[in-house]
């Protein structure tokens, strides 16, 4: 961006972002979460396990479960077949592997805690080793069954953000523009949003990024219920008043999308983040329509497929100021 529109840039900046002005890369990731690699502190105190497995994705985290447990099952097979086939008995002796298999069954009867009975451990140290594994069996489903719970009853927004932001016409001049939209059965009310900008400024031969809060035609809706575009217009009290689309390109722009709405299922608040990058903001476009009416007239059809969909369009030629 020439420095000319760096300097043209009215909008009060803001120090309540939460992120450092010297800070690099993306602020926001796409899921929402902070572009934030904390160090100084063991990976045991950085991470929250109990969150991490929370923000997994079901395929994720039903995998690891999986793994978890066909892991766990080796390495007691392995004691045991160490220990000694001879001290379990009803084990198939026809050859290693048939031994093998029977121990890694064996191991997984206990610590499930099934205990079929057809093999049972013979001596003190057989004996020992499936106490232990049954009681880390107890444990482990527990831990288990409490992230199957915290997954399921955790409130979510689910909703869906567009892809890209537009700079589209609007009214007698241009907006920034993207849009959410709801994707599952849950009903969101009293949903207000803040979008803030993140404006990479030079100062001194150094860079540094400039926070702006923008203001939007609507930042409330009483009830969620089909997308909502979100248009911040393009004024003089904009941070982006006189950007060309080559500003907008060559410039490190981030903006910060935080929604907050009430869902009354959970009877709780649910929050969901994401930003948009100079790269996927797309200029000269507006979006197409993404709900319609029915065949029968009777209920509206939102179409979450094309949430993303855009076509092209004229905007008004700004005439910049002369200094």
């Amino acid at each position: 961006m020439a420095k000319g529109f760096r300097q043209k840039i009215r909008q009060k900046n803001t120090d309540n972002s939460g992120f450092g002005d010297y800070a690099s890369g993306r602020f926001i990731n796409k899921d929402g979460l902070p572009n934030v690699n904390k160090k100084g502190v063991n990976i045991f105190n950085r991470f929250s396990w109990y969150h991490t497995m929370l923000d997994l994705s079901t395929f994720h985290f039903l995998s690891y479960l999986v793994i978890a447990y066909i892991l766990v099952n080796l390495f007691f097979a392995l004691i045991y077949y160490l220990i000694g086939v001879e001290h379990l008995t009803g084990i198939d002796k026809s050859d290693p592997l048939n031994e093998f298999i029977d121990v890694f069954f064996f191991s997984s009867q206990t610590f499930t805690t099934v205990g079929y009975g057809r093999i049972a451990p013979v001596g003190f140290m057989a004996s020992l080793v499936a106490t232990f594994e049954a009681f880390l069996g107890l444990l482990t489903f527990a831990i288990a069954t409490g992230l199957f719970y915290g997954r399921f009853s955790r409130p979510r927004a689910y909703l869906k953000f567009s892809d890209i932001a537009l700079i589209a016409p609007f009214k007698d001049g241009t907006a920034l523009m993207f849009r959410l939209a709801p994707y599952k059965n849950n009903s969101l009310t009293d949903a207000d949003i803040i979008v803030s900008a993140a404006i990479e400024v030079i100062e001194s031969s150094a860079s540094r990024s400039n926070f702006y809060t923008l203001k939007t035609q609507l930042s409330k809706i009483n009830t969620l219920a089909l997308n909502w575009t979100i248009v911040h217009k393009i004024d003089e009290d904009s941070p982006f008043y006189g950007f060309s689309e080559e500003d907008f390109k060559n410039t490190d722009i981030e903006i910060i999308v935080h929604l907050r709405a009430f869902d009354e299922v959970f009877s709780n608040t649910v929050v969901q983040r994401t930003s948009y990058i100079s790269k996927e903001i797309v200029y000269g476009a507006k979006f197409v329509p993404m709900y319609y009416p029915d065949e029968h007239n009777l209920s509206t059809v939102l179409n979450l497929d094309k949430i993303n969909h855009y076509q092209p369009a004229d905007l008004p030629v700004f005439q910049q100021e002369t200094e």
